[in-house]
């Protein structure tokens, strides 16, 4: 890929990496429009702005704001749609081909196609290049992002896991023991399936409490709050903070730098 336009690129993940994960907006969305479709119009994402957000974003927000940037930028993304286990269309995420232009390669030689994965949603702001399946190339690749690092599996040609894990140390050794998270059909779906998938989201049970989720990818530290606790994990491991519910607003708009009326009116909501 051109080295300009792979700057761009990774200046727009920058961005995007600074926004939110939380489903706040969504409920509040939902409830003062009483339909899915009619929430999901009123997406800020689709302003294309992410200075303009109300707060952040679920991974269909996420996804959808890179996939309606890079399709301005005259690339070919592909939404794809993630499975956990029995759960179907539970996550989404992005494909980018490398536009690389052909008749930039040396005369004779050939150049295996390059695509990279955008996963957003999962806190996953860096351009990964997929691994080819075998005997393709090695089926597998490894990313010690901080504090998750990152393993993609090509089990074939038609599907990629997502497996992540934090560090630790055993004996003065690093490990990275990975959990499997999702698994995407790489193909990828239509526009018009992704947003009947994303209909579907406004409906799940995640959708009956606050869920957030942030990455200061500055310092290294990722903030995941659900249910009423707060996990924080760095290179150091993970540790969990329960937070009573006198200090919820407060430490919620401290950690995920989100608007405290926000914050307010979705809790009133899920209270009735």
């Amino acid at each position: 890929m051109q080295p300009d336009l792979w700057q761009k690129i990774q200046d727009i993940c920058d961005k995007l990496s600074k926004v939110t994960y939380e489903n706040l907006t969504k409920i509040i969305r939902l409830e003062s429009t009483g339909s899915s479709t009619a929430a999901q119009k009123l997406d800020d994402s689709f302003q294309n702005d992410v200075d303009a957000w109300m707060g952040g974003g679920t991974c269909f927000s996420m996804t959808w704001h890179l996939y309606q940037v890079f399709r301005d930028m005259g690339l070919s993304p592909r939404l794809v749609m993630g499975h956990k286990r029995k759960e179907r269309n539970i996550h989404c995420a992005l494909i980018l081909p490398d536009n690389t232009d052909s008749s930039l390669l040396a005369e004779g030689v050939t150049s295996p196609k390059v695509e990279y994965l955008f996963d957003p949603g999962y806190l996953i702001f860096d351009p990964l290049p997929i691994p080819l399946p075998f005997p393709q190339g090695s089926g597998e690749a490894f990313f010690p992002l901080v504090p998750n690092s990152v393993r993609l599996v090509r089990p074939d040609a038609s599907s990629m896991e997502l497996w992540t894990g934090g560090t630790l140390r055993d004996n003065g050794r690093m490990t990275f023991p990975m959990k499997l998270r999702f698994e995407y059909p790489v193909e990828g779906v239509s526009v018009e399936e992704f947003k009947r998938h994303w209909n579907e989201s406004f409906y799940r049970e995640m959708m009956t409490y606050p869920v957030l989720n942030r990455l200061d990818r500055e310092h290294g530290v990722q903030y995941y709050y659900q249910k009423g606790n707060l996990v924080t994990r760095d290179a150091n491991g993970s540790r969990i903070e329960k937070i009573e519910n006198s200090a919820q607003i407060e430490t919620l708009s401290r950690v995920f730098d989100l608007n405290p009326e926000l914050i307010e009116r979705a809790l009133h909501i899920l209270n009735k």
